[in-house]
């Protein structure tokens, strides 16, 4: 499972891209969220890590959600960060 290293290494790989985003790309970087097929199976498969019975491949799955969704959670905060200092046009 990501642990919180990865946000942090995600944080500082990713800060540089924050100089060049645009008011659209800051915009569309927040209002990303999972579709409910993605959301419906990340809850399936941590309810059966809760239940213990997730097999190798549901939990690699699992944590392949889990960095992607560290990912994404990074760059909405930046995005954010970004707006919240953003000259108003």
């Amino acid at each position: 499972m990501a642990n919180g290293d990865d946000s942090s290494a995600f944080q500082r790989l990713l800060r540089p891209l924050s100089h060049n985003l645009t008011l659209e790309l800051a915009r569309a970087l927040v209002s990303v969220q999972a579709d409910a097929e993605m959301q419906a199976r990340y809850d399936d498969l941590a309810e059966a890590r809760t239940e213990g019975r997730l097999t190798p491949a549901d939990l690699a799955e699992l944590e392949s959600i889990v960095r992607a969704n560290t990912l994404i959670g990074v760059l909405k905060a930046e995005a954010q960060a970004w707006l919240a200092h953003a000259k108003p046009s």
